[in-house]
């Protein structure tokens, strides 16, 4: 509780730092806005940035970007979304251009770089030196969504023939430019992939002793350069690593993945499902308030017209079912108990299944045993909806037995129907090679609603004896 107010009291105190500097900078007072914009790291300098762009436009931003020192300001530049750093390059000078692409780190660069106008990237290529020329146009013609997408060539790379004295004078020699020192990679003359080592290791063994008796030559993970990022994420839930190694189909290596840029596509991947469940069809990563109102309608109608579709079709299952209705009206008050409820099981289904196989805790061949659990669930959960529904009809609505019993009959086995539906439509969708989170909300929902509906009217025909 105490630490949850601390950090309540920081978040109130940096809202009011930003808002101090946004009011600096909108009276020209750039060089006390510079002050106290100083104070901060670059992660929050680059967040305040956002701010005084979003209050104050690109004018000023821009002013207060330059006034920043160069090093600080090639990190804040690095933190900023894809959006402010293009609005930040066209308001600048080419020569300040390049200037920041160089100096950033190479991941960070191509990120940069794709994001840019090709006429830029041709001048700013025209004066990079022919060999990294050439490594910048290879990670750009990697296609989206793959490991080669997300690597850096900035890794620590040893010599299989080195002894750890020779390994620990090159890690000094190059470190600081490297991503990661904390595990090493070793290759042969080729550059094919032996093994790696860490540089605990390194550093406790003795000066003489050969790498090759300390690096793990064996059973070490690496990605191909070809494989997608998804799966490539789904390793760095599942190991912990803070690096990967990515190779060629050759088996040489040609760079690693660290965390950080691996978090970003955990938090798209997510942000993509969640779209998707709610019936949003939309890959861009555009902020919401960047997104032009036709964009967005493109996003949601599909669903939504599918859905009207599914609705109609219900309507005239309804409509088929006529006589059953005319004949006890009272009916009609409980269909949104029942198609809501089917509704909601499969949704709670499908959210569970769908996570489960995101975090790798249930695959294909589980099928069964989700099958049969959500089986029993179901059982239970309709058992006690059903009995709690009859007793409420019973008592407080004053209704006699056959409409409790045809509530609470339809109940368990929409229940049954929607737990099963939500769990085993996603298994199904990724059998198919579709992505489990479209099988989620749109689409349960508008199954579900026209199962329901058939069920109750054919089972209130049943138990009330009313001719179809």
């Amino acid at each position: 509780m105490i630490e949850s107010m601390e950090m309540e009291e920081k978040l109130e105190q940096f809202e009011e730092e930003t808002e101090s500097i946004i009011e600096l900078l909108d009276k020209k007072s750039y060089f006390k806005a510079k002050e106290e914009l100083l104070q901060h790291n670059e992660v929050d300098i680059a967040e305040i940035l956002e701010e005084v762009l979003e209050e104050l436009g690109i004018e000023k931003t821009i002013i207060i970007f330059r006034m920043l020192p160069k090093d600080v300001s090639v990190e804040v530049f690095s933190y900023l979304p894809s959006d402010d750093q293009l609005a930040i390059i066209d308001g600048i000078t080419d020569r300040e251009t390049s200037f920041l692409i160089k100096e950033l780190d190479f991941d960070d660069m191509i990120d940069v770089l794709e994001e840019l106008p090709a006429n830029i990237v041709d001048k700013i290529l025209e004066k990079t030196p022919k060999d990294e020329r050439k490594l910048i146009n290879t990670y750009l013609n990697y296609p989206d969504n793959c490991a080669g997408s997300l690597m850096t060539p900035d890794y620590i790379g040893l010599r299989i023939d080195m002894t750890c004295a020779d390994a620990l004078a090159h890690i000094k020699k190059v470190g600081m430019d490297t991503e990661t020192v904390y595990t090493c990679y070793v290759k042969s003359a080729s550059r094919t992939l032996e093994g790696i080592v860490s540089l605990r290791a390194l550093i406790l063994a003795d000066a003489d002793t050969p790498i090759t008796e300390l690096m793990n030559d064996s059973d070490y993970v690496y990605v191909n350069v070809k494989d997608d990022q998804e799966d490539v994420a789904e390793m760095f839930k599942k190991y912990g690593f803070l690096a990967i190694p990515v190779v060629d189909n050759e088996h040489k290596l040609v760079g690693i993945i660290t965390v950080d840029d691996i978090m970003d596509i955990i938090e798209e991947e997510a942000t993509e499902d969640i779209e998707r469940m709610a019936g949003v069809m939309d890959d861009s990563d555009t902020e919401y308030l960047d997104l032009s109102v036709f964009r967005h309608v493109k996003a949601r109608l599909p669903w939504l017209l599918f859905m009207t579709v599914t609705l109609m079709l219900t309507g005239f299952i309804l409509a088929q079912f006529e006589m059953v209705l005319s004949q006890v009206i009272v009916l009609v008050s409980y269909l949104p108990l029942l198609m809501g409820t089917g509704g909601n099981v499969g949704t709670q289904a499908a959210s569970l299944v769908i996570r489960g196989m995101s975090v790798g805790d249930i695959d294909l061949k589980d099928f069964i045993r989700v099958f049969w659990k959500e089986f029993r669930i179901s059982i239970v959960i309709g058992g006690i909806l059903s009995a709690f529904n009859f007793a409420k009809i019973m008592i407080i609505d004053g209704e006699s037995a056959g409409i409790a019993a045809t509530v609470a009959v339809s109940l368990i086995c929409i229940v049954m129907f929607g737990k099963l539906l939500g769990s085993m439509l996603p298994m199904g969708a990724k059998r198919l090679g579709i992505d489990p989170a479209l099988m989620a909300t749109p689409m349960i929902q508008s199954i579900s609603d026209m199962v329901s509906s058939t069920l109750y009217m054919l089972i209130a025909a049943m138990i009330l004896g009313i001719a179809l």
